[in-house]
């Protein structure tokens, strides 16, 4: 996308420069995400999920090695019948089975809670990186935090400062 966009640049460069003075500007948004107030939160909403997804998961995990441990002492007496073994083993499979599901689903659903968490915050910076291109005249400003910039020359002002305040960080 950023790479679409550097080559629409070049190639209207020339037209451009003819027409208008274009006026660029950088801005690093890991910066301005890292101090938003918003991110605290919803990394401690998360964390709070998340131990609950490990209290269930050390459950399910305590359980299965109890029954592993019932089911090691079974195999030992040679009084058990085969059929009551195999049993037993199924039941193994099934409660690992429901471990590894119940993984998959927690880390799918802390995955989208995380987008949705975050989600506002990313789309506040941006509205905010608008506005500051817009009152100030920028005709491009490009996110140094994702390393597709080549190069950013004396030319380009970075604007991280006024996103800043635009949002009230310091």
């Amino acid at each position: 996308m950023i790479k679409r966009i550097l080559l629409a640049v070049l190639v209207a460069l020339p037209l451009c420069l003819s027409a208008q003075t274009l006026k660029f500007g950088t801005i690093n948004s890991q910066e301005i995400f890292a101090l938003m107030p918003e991110k605290t939160t919803a990394e401690q909403t998360l964390a709070e999920v998340s131990k609950k997804y490990e209290a269930e998961f050390t459950r399910l995990q305590e359980e299965f090695n109890k029954k592993f441990t019932e089911y090691q002492a079974l195999e030992k007496d040679a009084t058990t019948p085969a059929s009551i073994k195999e049993r037993r083993m199924q039941e193994l499979q099934e409660n690992q089975r429901k471990i590894e599901n119940f993984q998959q689903m927690a880390s799918q659903d802390l995955q989208k809670q995380q987008e949705a968490l975050l989600a506002p915050i990313s789309e506040k910076i941006r509205t905010a990186i608008s506005a500051v291109g817009k009152e100030n005249g920028f005709t491009f400003i490009f996110d140094l935090s994702i390393p597709s910039v080549a190069y950013s020359g004396e030319g380009a002002v970075d604007v991280t400062p006024l996103v800043k305040a635009k949002l009230g960080l310091k």
